[in-house]
């Protein structure tokens, strides 16, 4: 398999519940205007906390500092995985557990830190810029690794030849606690060229929608009855939608589109207390696990805490493998 450096240098930030009236403009400009901007990568997830919005170097120009911006000192880069030749046509998962033993295990052995963007169309691991050089000396056996830049590939060999080190203490990785909200969630697409005729339905869902109670606890093991998500990514010309069956009730049924199957997925909402971006192996603990048991999942990333889908009938053996997970003690 290929493994690309894509041509995006990407900041992590969150805008507040309360600060999002400062940023309508900006963000409408950057979902609805493209041609009136050179952002090629553009990521906005709602929580109950905040928004989180992943964006290159052009959309970040978009947002003017304010007290209601934060924004993670990091310049990260995205990587895909691309198959080479023909892709399997058996049923093996999909979405990140795809990728867990191949690319997001390893990273979190040499303790890099990574941000997880799982689409409609595919996965992106976000680095930090400056974990680079051990990225590739860890990936470069398993792949052939390939920079973008202005639309051409260029291979990028491992100067070190060698393991390099990223410095790192090597600590146990915290077991987080998960909730399980009871929303039953979609992951669909839209063709760019519609994206006007559900314009004012996606303004009044990002910018209008009541949000679940405010200060619901975040206690471990909890379920929440249903969780204020939904996630827009517009990258390199492609749209990705994550919403509940609620939200997608509220658009046009023939203009978003997803898989044959058309399958509901299940939420596992990682982290009891926001997560930092400093410590290595969340997606790892959550990941490996899956991919073990073969179970497709796509993983969203936010500034507060981490998200993992799982298919609906999936949700059992799920919450059973977490929960037993978390009653293990931790290997000294």
């Amino acid at each position: 398999m290929d493994l690309h450096i894509l041509d995006h240098r990407l900041r992590v930030t969150s805008i507040s519940k309360d600060g999002l009236v400062h940023f309508t403009h900006p963000l409408i400009k950057l979902i609805f205007l493209r041609n009136r901007t050179r952002c090629k990568f553009f990521s906005l997830t709602e929580t109950p906390e905040n928004y989180t919005v992943v964006l290159d170097e052009e959309g970040f120009k978009e947002l003017k500092p304010s007290e209601h911006l934060q924004v993670e000192g990091s310049v990260w880069l995205p990587l895909n995985v691309v198959s080479s030749g023909n892709v399997s046509s058996s049923s093996q998962a999909v979405g990140v557990t795809k990728i867990a033993k191949s690319v997001i295990a390893p990273l979190a052995e040499q303790h890099v830190s990574v941000f997880m963007l799982s689409t409609y169309q595919t996965d992106f691991i976000l680095v930090k810029e400056q974990d680079l050089a051990v990225v590739v000396s860890t990936l470069g056996e398993e792949f052939s690794i390939f920079r973008e830049v202005e639309g051409e590939s260029f291979p990028v060999q491992d100067v070190h030849n060698g393991l390099h080190k990223n410095g790192k203490e090597a600590i146990q990785p915290t077991v987080h606690p998960v909730l399980i909200p009871q929303n039953h969630f979609c992951v669909m697409s839209l063709d760019p060229d519609t994206l006007p005729s559900i314009a004012t339905t996606l303004i009044d869902v990002l910018f209008y929608s009541n949000s679940p109670k405010e200060g619901t606890p975040s206690t471990a093991g909890a379920e929440l009855d249903c969780i204020k998500f939904f996630s827009f990514s517009l990258i390199d010309g492609y749209i990705s939608l994550v919403m509940d069956t609620e939200a997608q009730r509220q658009f046009p049924a023939d203009l978003l589109f997803t898989s044959s199957s058309g399958e509901l997925w299940r939420m596992v909402r990682i982290g009891g207390q926001p997560l930092g971006f400093d410590e290595c192996g969340i997606v790892a603990q959550i990941s490996q696990p899956l991919a073990d048991s073969d179970i497709s999942a796509y993983y969203i990333s936010t500034f507060s805490f981490d998200h993992a889908l799982v298919p609906e009938e999936d949700i059992g053996r799920v919450t059973e493998m977490l929960r037993h997970q978390r009653k293990e003690p931790a290997a000294s």
